[in-house]
């Protein structure tokens, strides 16, 4: 299982680290009025059972990540920011940033527009960003700011405020751009990674909010993984099950709480201060103490690990690697 453990049989998704995502962070620019700071983590450096590294190759040149953003309330994408990537040779990987605005049912038409071309991916501490435009563009190893006592979790909600992510890594996109890109007033967010080795592009992972589909999708956890926000009522009844099973609910009860949870989409208005789960997430949100007290009806608040001190006050705002894995 990978650490964050979001594909089927809490492996990797399609088998292939580099197109799990872990992590989306939403949150206004407080040093620039009228800008926001997305950031999509994917790749998490290494694994839980069997214990041991992941590939250094940062991401997958056959993939596509991407941030829907969708503006009218409806659960599909109404645009996205899709970010591809060259084949990694030699320690080296280029990144390019498009606009698809197209969009039909949520699916792309045509490759958009090219925002940030050629941009070089960090492999070490230095975090080397692009800019072009209202656009800022990182891709690259950073510190995974994640923080969880995953073995805790993973022993029955058992904590002992041991932060399994301490020293860990993760590939990070951050995306700086103009509020008026989001292309309206509140947004709902999500990120997915597209496969497409096989000659067509397949979803493989898909999140929002944090942890929700590790816990809660049961054996329909690959259905899950391949769908979209659009069809989340779908598993309204696999997430009440589960919670009837982790929190002790009612099953009117547990269908209440999943239906709060689903769609799985993180709002967003950059007018107001950022508060998860309410608007956008913050690096430093403490997300798990509020999803351990949802999925255990308040018998358990908190896992005792708090939030990493390496984050910057910069862009792009994560800590840089634990591992420098080139020089370059």
């Amino acid at each position: 299982m990978s650490h964050h453990y979001s594909g089927p049989d809490y492996g990797f998704p399609h088998g292939d680290a580099r197109l799990d995502i872990t992590d989306l962070y939403v949150f206004p620019k407080t040093s620039e009025a009228g800008k926001s700071i997305v950031v999509m983590n994917v790749h998490p450096s290494e694994r839980v059972e069997p214990p041991g590294q992941t590939t250094d190759e940062p991401f997958s040149s056959e993939a596509i990540y991407e941030l829907m953003i969708d503006t009218n309330r409806d659960s599909v994408a109404d645009l996205s920011y899709r970010v591809t990537f060259s084949p990694y040779d030699a320690g080296i990987q280029t990144a390019t940033l498009r606009l698809v605005e197209d969009k039909h049912n949520g699916q792309a038409n045509g490759e958009g527009e090219i925002l940030i071309e050629a941009a070089p991916v960090s492999m070490g501490a230095e975090a080397k960003v692009t800019e072009m435009g209202d656009f800022k563009l990182f891709a690259g190893w950073r510190s995974d700011p994640f923080f969880f006592d995953t073995l805790g979790a993973l022993n029955g909600l058992q904590f002992t405020g041991a932060d399994f992510f301490t020293g860990k890594d993760v590939c990070s996109i951050v995306l700086e751009l103009p509020d008026f890109a989001l292309q309206g007033k509140q947004v709902g967010l999500w990120h997915r990674t597209l496969d497409g080795r096989s000659g067509d592009w397949i979803q493989a992972d898909r999140g929002a909010l944090p942890s929700q589909s590790i816990f809660l999708t049961g054996d329909k956890k690959a259905e899950y993984l391949a769908g979209s926000p659009a069809d989340d009522a779908n598993f309204v009844p696999v997430f009440a099950h589960s919670l009837e099973h982790t929190g002790g609910y009612s099953p009117d009860e547990a269908r209440r709480v999943a239906q709060s949870i689903l769609p799985d989409i993180l709002l967003y208005d950059p007018a107001l201060s950022v508060s998860y789960p309410a608007n956008g997430r913050a690096l430093n949100d403490d997300v798990m103490d509020h999803f351990i007290s949802l999925i255990s009806g308040g018998k358990t608040k908190t896992d005792g690990v708090g939030p990493h001190q390496d984050l910057l006050d910069q862009f792009p705002y994560l800590g840089p690697p634990h591992r420098v894995r080139s020089t370059s």
